[in-house]
This record gives C-alpha cells, structure tokens and sequence, in this order.
C-alpha cells in the first residue's frame, strides 16, 4: 500500500535537501523597488528581510510623503518575494519527477 519504505526514506531526505537549497536561493536574491522618482528605494532579500533602504534626504522633512512612499515600496517588494517564493516552490515540486510517497501509479 505504501510501496517501498526505502523509498520513501530517500524521498523525503530528497525533499529536504530541495527545501535547504530553496531557503539558500531565497536568501541570495534581492528585491529592490523604488517610489518617488527614485527618492524612496527599499531591497529585500528573497525570505522577506529588508536588507537595504535609502530615503533621499529632502524627505527627512516631509514626514507623510516619506510614510506614503515607505509603505508602497515595501509593500511591493514584499509582493515580489511572495510571488518569487510561490514560483520558487512549484518549481521545486515539479521537480520532484511525479514521486508518489504511497506508491500508487
């Protein structure tokens, strides 16, 4: 019912082994998105984290503008990480070769 159990052992270890190289993938891209004419720019790397942001200095006095654009560009590149983090894993999944864990054909 369950087919081979050896099988199945090296088809998990083969799923973790894709989920660490993704994790690794995901830490290496940057996301990078700038609002205001290039005033506001905020990078993100592929899990989500902001790694960088540079706020251009004739906004240090315009504190709602500087709010309103700090809210869209991260709100974009968070967009864009999740939509690269949903490609990243059905990709992986496609990957897989069609690997059926209860031995079904």
């Amino acid at each position: 019912m369950f087919g081979d159990l050896g099988d199945m052992s090296k088809m998990l270890e083969g799923m973790q082994e894709n989920a660490q190289k993704l994790q690794e993938e995901l830490e290496s891209k940057t996301f990078s998105v700038k609002a205001g004419g290039g005033m506001v720019e905020v990078s993100m790397n592929g899990k989500g984290q902001v790694i960088d942001l540079n706020i251009d200095d004739s906004l240090l006095e315009d504190k709602d503008s500087l709010q309103i654009l700090l809210i869209g560009v991260m709100n974009d590149a968070y967009d864009m990480v999740q939509k690269n983090q949903q490609n990243s894993a059905m990709g992986m999944l496609g990957g897989m070769g069609g690997m059926n864990p209860f031995g079904a054909k």
